[in-house]
């Protein structure tokens, strides 16, 4: 089982939902730089339950304890660990799902690939949790890409059928990245809040789960980043985001859009403005040929419904072999969207900062 990322950063993701903790090992950070942990817990905070009724009422602090690393807030060149406890666990919800894999989960395919001795409870090394250590990370890459004048916000594009204001493809404000930077529930127009709100709100009182979209921008980035083929900046981006739990698409700029376009329409003409080569749309998203063309990079991740919802629904006994039903107990999200944004800028974040690689 393999879950690290990088080859010029690389981390290492570690731990179980219901086990003694989870973390991360960074290598490759560079020394002498300084971390804002102050900084660092915001972002972890943004993405920690128990907030309100669109998250699981579990409730981790998630407060990460540095093993290696840092010294004082500098980076001292070592590897970083920093491990987070798990502190509020219910692993008896879990009991019934021995034989009884849920729908829209990894249990059956684990049971399969690890011959059943996998972690089940809180879904093991496969759960949602397990995207802290990833946030802890890419808050710790941001902070290094910040200093290069390379910013990265994302906001939740939709959830269900109620849609936020996209991002401004060619032109994003610096106000209006750190608003979002902050922000527990990130939105551009945040007037849009209430319905969204009202869409999860739904869903849970039905005892269901609702899934959405979250938009993510890279700002700064130079023109000429990444390469062709296996190469491009989507593939290095796209690994990453298919790294984060529930994440089942991604598309770029005007992404599937563009298959309904003519060539004349979904072409970027360029210019020159204020003595530099910009375009005057960004249907590509930022990168040509795998490679940045200095414009925003931007893209879509769709996110799916939370499939642990308490409506029996149809599975199979393993132990028997037989058709039967199964009720899932426990906490869990009527809708992750939220609590993803964070997710989705962390990845970016560990991504990039590989793509420059200095």
């Amino acid at each position: 089982m393999s879950s690290t990322y990088g080859e010029k950063i690389k981390i290492s993701v570690f731990g179980e939902s219901h086990g003694g903790g989870i973390g991360v090992v960074i290598d490759g950070l560079p020394a002498g730089k300084t971390i804002d942990m102050d900084a660092v817990l915001l972002q972890m905070a943004r993405r920690a339950p128990g907030k309100d009724k669109t998250a699981t009422p579990r409730k981790e602090s998630d407060l990460p304890k540095i093993l290696s690393g840092i010294l004082g807030d500098t980076l001292t060149g070592a590897p970083l660990c920093a491990v987070i406890e798990n502190t509020n666990t219910r692993s008896q919800d879990y009991g019934n799902l021995l034989s009884k894999p849920r729908p829209g989960h990894s249990d059956y395919t684990a049971y399969v690939k690890y011959h059943a001795a996998n972690d089940i409870r809180g879904g093991g090394h496969f759960s949602g949790r397990l995207t802290a250590p990833l946030v802890f990370a890419g808050a710790v890459c941001r902070q290094l890409l910040a200093q290069k004048g390379i910013q990265i916000a994302a906001h939740i594009a939709g959830i269900g059928s109620v849609l936020d204001e996209p991002f401004d493809p060619v032109r994003i404000e610096p106000a209006l990245i750190e608003r979002l930077n902050r922000s527990s529930f990130a939105l551009i127009n945040e007037e849009t809040e209430a319905a969204m709100r009202d869409e999860v709100e739904v869903a849970r009182l039905e005892q269901d789960s609702v899934g959405g979209t979250i938009e993510c921008a890279v700002t700064g980035l130079p023109a000429g980043v990444g390469g062709p083929m296996f190469g491009g900046v989507e593939g290095a981006i796209a690994k990453a985001v298919f790294g984060v739990p529930a994440v089942k698409g991604i598309e770029f700029g005007a992404g599937f859009s563009l298959a309904s376009m003519r060539g004349s329409q979904a072409n970027d003409p360029f210019c020159v403005e204020n003595g530099k080569i910009v375009t005057e749309t960004n249907n590509c998203g930022g990168i040509l040929g795998g490679i940045t063309d200095g414009m925003p990079v931007i893209f879509r991740a769709a996110i799916k419904p939370t499939p642990s919802v308490s409506q029996p629904q149809k599975t199979v006994d393993l132990q028997t072999m037989t058709n039967t039903t199964l009720e899932i107990h426990g906490r869990h999200d009527p809708c992750i969207v939220p609590r993803a944004v964070p997710v989705i800028e962390a990845v970016a974040a560990i991504a990039v900062i590989n793509l420059l690689g200095d």
